[in-house]
């Protein structure tokens, strides 16, 4: 493989933009049939950057590549943002339909976001199109992004999109905790992914998963996922599936990862009108500290167009379409979660179409001692919540075995409209007063 130093090619470090010189460096690696694309140690600012076949990317240790957060500095493409195809600015580092790509080495790459954020927040008008994210490769296949640490990204900071064989290994990623939609790691209708050893502190989620909304033209799945050995602090999920999941999402596994006040645990959402599937999931070997709710299945999410329409919050039965979601065998085992502030999972199906085949296993769970009130789930008619236990609604063959619930007020599982569930070996400790282990009420 041959190697493309990008000073070779006029880029300096001097604080002036040099884009050209680094594309210049790409393009010619790409002339070649392909080769290692150099960022020296080192600052080097630049624009929006085009990755092409056959190119391994590499950040030496030292490196900073830092990105312009002037408009013109990025051309425009058409690619999926919140799960619809429209003219998007490019990403930082932007391929489509490329093959045999890697981000490698020890270096940073600086999304230079505060300007962002800030016209994202307060002049959104001046935005002529979306902001860039931080690397998304669209229509990708065989790509592997390894060690870099990657900071301050514009909004999500890495969105794979209809790509497959995706290799996320050892990064670092951290955005402030304040940042706007500043999102970690999110598939969106890719197949075999691995992400593995990940520290992410972010503005958003973590780790999303998705598969596009109802209106994108062409439903595509995302499966075949892994997400192994991370720790994930701060941000609105640890790991969420949804809301996009329009093309379906199905065998993921989650184990050996560690939460640190993300708002949310483990957490899937959609509602009526996205259509999909989620199904086959399973969740092992988590420890949580400090969130709002461990678990949350919802099937009344309303942010987002449309989300506030009658449609979307009824809770009466609607007639059964492919414009339904579904959520189906999803297994959680293994988890330890401290001071939890609002419920000790929530979980809430649709009343025509309840959330089934879920099974949770030894699981400890301990509320906060002086716990902050909040909501569980963003769903309409619920109420801010404290120290609460299971909050069951429209589910059926549900499994709860050998359950701790510690600091809870009010019935360890609360069940709402359920059916064929099986609580066994669970119990209270520290309970305020004494409650009934279950509370069921129909309609």
């Amino acid at each position: 493989m041959n190697d493309y130093i990008i000073t070779e090619f006029g880029a300096k470090s001097d604080g002036n933009l040099c884009t050209a010189s680094i594309q210049k460096a790409i393009d010619t690696a790409f002339e070649n049939g392909g080769g290692k694309v150099i960022i020296p140690p080192g600052e080097f600012l630049t624009g929006a950057l085009l990755l092409k076949d056959n190119m391994e990317f590499h950040l030496a240790a030292g490196a900073e590549l830092t990105f312009s957060d002037d408009q013109k500095d990025y051309f425009v493409v058409t690619s999926r943002w919140e799960g619809v195809a429209r003219e998007v600015y490019a990403s930082c580092l932007y391929a489509e339909n490329s093959r045999n790509l890697s981000i490698t080495g020890f270096g940073t790459i600086n999304g230079n976001g505060e300007k962002w954020w800030h016209i994202f927040r307060k002049e959104r008008e001046k935005l002529a199109y979306p902001r860039p994210k931080l690397i998304s490769l669209d229509g990708c296949e065989n790509i592997t992004i390894k060690d870099v640490t990657l900071i301050n990204s514009p909004s999500w900071t890495i969105n794979p999109i209809c790509s497959q064989n995706i290799t996320i290994d050892n990064l670092t990623i951290k955005n402030p905790k304040d940042s706007p939609n500043t999102d970690g790691i999110d598939p969106e209708s890719c197949s075999n992914v691995r992400i593995s050893n990940c520290h992410i502190d972010v503005g958003d989620d973590c780790i999303a998963i998705k598969a596009g909304t109802e209106d994108t033209a062409e439903r595509i799945a995302c499966e075949n996922i892994t997400i192994t050995n991370c720790t994930m602090v701060h941000g609105h999920g640890g790991v969420v599936l949804g809301s996009e999941m329009s093309g379906d999402i199905r065998n993921v596994t989650i184990n050996n990862c560690v939460f640190q006040d993300t708002d949310r645990g483990i957490r899937l959402k959609s509602r009526r009108g996205r259509g999909g599937v989620i199904e086959d999931i399973r969740v092992d070997n988590i420890v949580m500290d400090g969130v709002i709710c461990p678990f949350i299945l919802n099937l009344y999410y309303f942010c987002g167009p449309k989300g506030k329409d009658k449609y979307v919050w009824d809770k009466n039965p609607y007639p059964v379409t492919v414009d339904t979601p579904k959520f189906r065998r999803i297994h959680f085992a293994n988890i330890t979660a401290r001071k939890v502030h609002a419920s000790a999972g929530f979980i809430y199906g649709l009343a025509e179409q309840y959330v089934s085949e879920l099974t949770f296993n030894q699981i400890d769970i301990s509320l906060a001692e002086n716990a902050i009130p909040g909501k569980p789930a963003m769903m309409a008619g619920i109420e801010d919540m404290n120290n609460r236990g299971f909050y069951v609604g429209f589910a059926k063959d549900v499994l709860f075995n050998r359950i701790t619930i510690e600091n809870h007020e009010g019935p360890a599982f609360y069940l709402e409209n359920c059916e064929d569930i099986e609580v066994i070996y669970c119990k209270s400790k520290n309970t305020k007063k004494e409650e009934a282990l279950i509370k069921e009420v129909k309609a």
